[in-house]
């Protein structure tokens, strides 16, 4: 018997130590899309909690100065975080391979970590103007689904590219959307749609997309720098992320540079979290570090301690 599957009958056991954060994850990932997400805080509540998206560590994981199993240690250790978001390509040929998804399990587990989701790139297009490759990205969608299961996972992130008019692309997007929701659906699980480029970056083509698929499974993630529409065109971030969180079920905070003060020069956090709570969003808020100025250790504490500090304002 290996270490791991001996390590596994222990998993449940220590299942009862995860923290409050826990509950907490399953609580937001139950909620429906649409109104029903947006809710009073309760007693002693934190206007929001912080996780950590494993892409803010892309060059050191690639660089192999991180291993990617020990993602979850790392985020308890070095950074105090208690919940994190795989990004796929960190183990893009494990999608069915049991024995190192217990693995990552069991880590997450030891190092009191909350599991939150997988963000999945590289699967195909979910909108494809093609109905063949529109199917086939589904069904390479459904393996992440089944192992984000696995893990714990409460959810997946996906992309909504597509082809065509806007209208057109509206409706592709919601198809392979829709048939994927329902798939996650019988594994209750769920399905997030970032702001991820193209017309996905337009609030409002988004925010139409989430009204045509209706289901209560399926929402958006909130970036809140990813509005870049191409040909040098931005959308309003602001705009964009008020648009898109009545259907948020997760959030990332992108971060880049910082000022003397510590805040992040490219988005106004302390407007964009107001956007984000006075909707009534109260879950996990993710650190996604992009820049270069500070290595992304320093990069993810800076946008950690942001933050906290936003967070410590809104409870004044």
């Amino acid at each position: 018997m290996s270490d791991l599957t001996t390590r596994a009958g222990a998993v449940e056991v220590r299942r009862t130590l995860i923290s409050r954060r826990q509950a907490l994850a399953g609580l937001f990932a139950a909620a429906a899309a649409g109104p029903a997400l947006a809710r009073p805080r309760l007693m002693n509540e934190p206007a929001f909690e912080i996780s950590l998206a494993q892409w803010s560590l892309h060059r050191a994981i690639r660089d192999k100065k991180v291993d990617h199993l020990d993602f979850a240690k790392l985020t308890r250790t070095e950074f105090g975080i208690g919940a994190i978001e795989y990004v796929n390509q960190f183990f893009a040929d494990k999608h069915s391979d049991k024995q190192y998804l217990l693995d990552m399990k069991i880590r997450a587990v030891d190092f009191d970590v909350v599991q939150r989701l997988i963000m999945i790139d590289g699967e195909g297009a979910l909108g494809d103007p093609d109905e063949g490759k529109r199917t086939s990205a589904i069904d390479n969608h459904k393996r992440w689904v089944e192992a984000a299961k696995y893990l714990g996972c409460a959810m997946i992130r996906v992309n909504a590219a597509s082809g065509g008019t806007f209208e057109q692309q509206q409706d592709r997007a919601a198809d392979g959307l829709r048939r994927l929701a329902e798939f996650a659906a019988e594994h209750d699980m769920s399905v997030v749609v970032e702001n991820h480029g193209g017309l996905s970056s337009n609030g409002q083509w988004l925010a139409g997309v989430m009204k045509k698929v209706g289901l209560p499974n399926l929402g958006t993630l909130p970036d809140f720098g990813n509005f870049n529409l191409g040909d040098g065109k931005q959308y309003d971030r602001y705009k964009g992320v008020e648009e898109l969180m009545p259907f948020a079920k997760a959030v990332s905070a992108k971060s880049h540079d910082f000022d003397e003060q510590g805040n992040e020069i490219h988005t106004d956090y302390r407007r964009m979290m107001k956007i984000v709570v006075e909707a009534g969003y109260h879950g996990y808020v993710g650190i996604e570090y992009e820049g270069n100025k500070l290595d992304e250790f320093a990069g993810i504490r800076a946008t950690k301690t942001l933050l906290e500090k936003i967070r410590d304002e809104m409870a004044g």
